[in-house]
């Protein structure tokens, strides 16, 4: 219900601040919430836009198509390839970041997805590769410059991660997993059912994980001895290209119409949560009001949960990246 209302009472402000000298990432920015993200950034005088996309074709597709309708000018926005299916890439584009941007206000962790079929990807099933592993990953690589960016300009850089509400709508089974068994646990039932109900059930888990990952890193790194502010912007129901490998019929379809909010509308909620202050590190927002997440997160037993889930997402990341996980430190 208070979901439901939410849909329906809370209209995300329109953008309106000014980003004049500041430099924006953005990933999954070709299309849908992304994309409208980028679109005010550059309406709003944003100096350097970065386009994070897997297909640079559409990448530059909307880059030509935000330099048409905001008159940004050609310097403006820049397109890069990211592809957060591949561990690689995710390190080489935060190594190109390190090496070819003095500064970073903003990054938006948008990129996402909700395939209706198995598949795996680096080891995992593709949700939690993309949704969770290389979304943490990507924050992790990308910390070290924020935090140079914020001693040298005097600025408190944010990274917005994409949430959703889908997060409340789970039990999270696997939550009872023997000791660093969840993940494999999550990775067997993914290969075994592929229901409907049970693509959106995992796909509601990958969006939970990261709040659990969130929490962790804002409980070692607190907002008055870590220079980054991280958090997570649930953007509502929207129109958006997240769930185009699903296929719900007329009745979606419907409920879509009368329930969802348009893209334009819901990319507001990043830029909302983009431009948060150090009150919102380590928090979930939901119609741009910092919220409490899921009673599995904060519920009973939710702290030890958050450990272990925080552990096994570390055991993975330095197995990727040795090291990597000491960025989310406040030295």
């Amino acid at each position: 219900m208070h979901w439901l209302l939410g849909q329906f009472l809370i209209r995300p402000p329109y953008p309106a601040d000014s980003y004049a000298g500041k430099t924006i990432i953005i990933t999954g920015s070709n299309t849908g919430l992304g994309k409208e993200a980028a679109r005010h950034y550059a309406r709003l005088g944003a100096s350097h836009i970065i386009l994070a996309v897997r297909d640079l074709d559409k990448g530059h597709d909307a880059k030509h198509d935000i330099e048409y309708t905001t008159k940004c000018g050609q310097n403006v926005i820049q397109v890069w390839r990211l592809d957060m299916a591949s561990y690689a890439s995710v390190c080489a584009f935060a190594d190109r970041v390190q090496s070819e941007l003095d500064r970073v206000d903003i990054v938006l962790a948008n990129a996402g997805l909700a395939p209706a079929k198995h598949s795996v990807a680096e080891g995992n099933e593709l949700l939690f590769t993309v949704n969770c592993i290389s979304t943490i990953l990507l924050t992790a690589l990308l910390v070290p410059r924020l935090k140079t960016s914020a001693a040298r300009f005097s600025i408190r850089p944010v990274i917005c991660m994409t949430g959703s509400v889908a997060h409340t709508f789970t039990q999270f089974q696997e939550k009872s997993a023997p000791e660093g068994e969840m993940f494999a646990q999550l990775n067997k039932r993914a290969a075994r059912e592929d229901s409907m109900t049970a693509r959106e059930d995992l796909y509601s888990i990958s969006k939970m994980l990261p709040i659990f990952a969130l929490r962790a890193v804002a409980e070692r790194c607190p907002a008055d001895k870590f220079p980054v502010t991280i958090n997570i912007a649930d953007p509502g129901l929207c129109w958006s290209g997240l769930s185009r490998d699903f296929s719900g019929g007329i009745g979606t379809y419907a409920f879509m119409s009368v329930m969802a909010r348009s893209t334009e509308v819901g990319s507001r909620t990043l830029v909302h949560g983009g431009a948060q202050g150090p009150n919102s590190h380590g928090c979930y927002i939901s119609g741009c009001q910092i919220e409490e997440p899921s009673p599995v997160i904060t519920g009973p037993g939710g702290k030890e949960l958050q450990e272990r889930v925080w552990k096994e997402i570390v055991a993975k990341l330095e197995a990727i990246k040795p090291g990597v996980t000491g960025n989310f430190s406040t030295d």
